[in-house]
């Protein structure tokens, strides 16, 4: 407990707006509530409410009308995806537009719920500063996470049809799963289409294998005898075709993806006094900066770009990066008593790629990998994983808010040789001697 008086400044969002606007979303309409002073009584304010057509040509019209009106920040509630017609044209007529997560707008207690009244409760809080607006990347930024968000749902459904593939073996009691450690590779693909062609010999499927596979004759040519029949095979045939349809997207995808990235200036390495013929050498782009630090693919590069964007203003910290991607647990407090909460959803492709990225740094023998192996002992796997990720994105955000910053490692051995050692060796003497020992310490050599 303290007397003194904390000052806490209003964020840039906290202010008071004297015309607003704000929009309740639905998929056929919009109930659109607009907030200005009362020309017939000053120092009043109305609220003006009317639907709108979730069209273009309607929300065009109603950009125009807006604007008349002197509106100066629009609201819109995030519900579904049919938001994203109000916001993308109202931002391209030039207002100010503001996304907010309805979680955030919830009803007051005690008044109807009706679309004309949640419109004016959003209209209120929009003029009185009380809204978080939600993060939406620039266009360039969203076409690349419309990209990258496809070849993760792509890749994942290939993974899907690999599963299908291997239940259908096992019901034709080919065990080569057990055998082989994946079903994707050249060897086990060369058995499939054999089976699909009728060849049903357990000796010459397993005459197919290369490398280290061969070495596993026996265990195959058991693994190989099955009832594999006419139905099997065509199953088989179109899980492999719709296998190798997937795989070519996915290669479409990726060759989109490095286009758009190589469009978008802010990607590229960062020049020279603005002459964009002498890079300095040792610049590289942000693609190639990000790759440096471990568990950071370049693919994942690629998704962690097209999910927080280039711009880090929009986030004033790494602090504020990592509580929007809802990687550091909310703190609650009542009176005396404080606790940690849980981290939350966010977003769930950011989550998932730094999720196998603090996973493959937990492997290195790095700053990164110590991190993990310190934590996970006292707070467990995934907590551990939890605090790599937020390390992860905190280093992402300082090498994107600096573009000629590079990644240094401090190495596995940054904890111990910051050690105070003889705080280090006072505290094992008193550990000892609470145990009735005597100690006599003497230097080696």
């Amino acid at each position: 407990m303290t007397n003194e008086i904390e000052e806490i400044p209003d964020a840039d969002h906290e202010q008071l707006i004297d015309r607003v606007a704000a929009i309740d979303v639905a998929k056929e309409f919009g109930k659109v509530c607009v907030r200005i002073p009362d020309p017939a009584r000053p120092g009043r304010r109305i609220s003006r409410v009317w639907d709108t057509p979730a069209t273009t040509n309607a929300v065009l019209t109603l950009a125009c009308r807006l604007l008349e009106f002197g509106v100066q920040k629009v609201t819109v509630e995030s519900t579904s995806d049919y938001w994203r017609i109000w916001f993308y044209l109202l931002e391209s007529q030039g207002l100010d537009v503001q996304l907010v997560n309805a979680r955030d707008v919830k009803n007051v207690p005690g008044r109807p719920k009706t679309d004309k009244l949640d419109a004016v409760w959003l209209a209120k809080l929009t003029e009185k500063g009380l809204l978080r607006p939600s993060f939406v990347p620039p266009a360039p930024v969203r076409a690349l996470r419309d990209y990258t968000r496809m070849r993760i749902d792509f890749t994942r459904e290939t993974t899907r049809h690999w599963q299908r593939l291997e239940k259908l073996l096992e019901d034709a009691l080919i065990k080569i799963s057990s055998v082989a450690s994946k079903l994707d590779t050249l060897s086990t693909r060369d058995m499939i289409e054999a089976l699909i062609r009728g060849e049903d010999d357990p000796q010459v499927l397993a005459g197919m294998a290369r490398g280290r596979m061969r070495g596993k004759h026996p265990a195959l040519v058991e693994a190989l005898t099955g009832r594999f029949d006419d139905h099997h095979a065509e199953l088989a045939r179109m899980l492999l075709d719709q296998i190798d349809t997937l795989g070519r997207q996915v290669d479409q995808l990726t060759t989109r993806i490095e286009a758009v990235i190589a469009a978008i200036p802010a990607a590229d390495a960062p020049t020279h006094d603005g002459n964009a013929h002498h890079l300095d050498a040792t610049t590289l782009t942000a693609i190639e900066r990000l790759d440096e630090i471990p568990g950071i693919s370049h693919l994942s590069a690629q998704v962690i770009l097209a999910e927080i964007g280039l711009d880090m203003t929009r986030f004033p910290t790494a602090g504020h990066l990592a509580s929007w991607a809802k990687l550091t647990p909310r703190t609650i407090q009542s009176g005396t008593r404080q606790r940690a909460g849980r981290t939350g959803k966010g977003n769930p492709y950011l989550k998932g790629i730094l999720g196998e990225a603090a996973t493959a740094a937990a492997k290195t023998n790095t700053f990164l990998g110590e991190r993990y192996r310190r934590i996970v002992k006292r707070r467990g796997k995934l907590k551990a994983l939890v605090a790599v990720a937020r390390s992860i994105l905190t280093t992402v955000w300082h090498l994107l808010a600096d573009p000629t910053r590079r990644f240094h490692d401090l190495g596995p051995d940054h904890h111990t040789t910051r050690i105070d050692k003889g705080r280090r060796i006072r505290h094992l003497v008193q550990q000892l001697e609470a145990l009735g020992q005597t100690v006599t310490l003497a230097p080696l050599g």
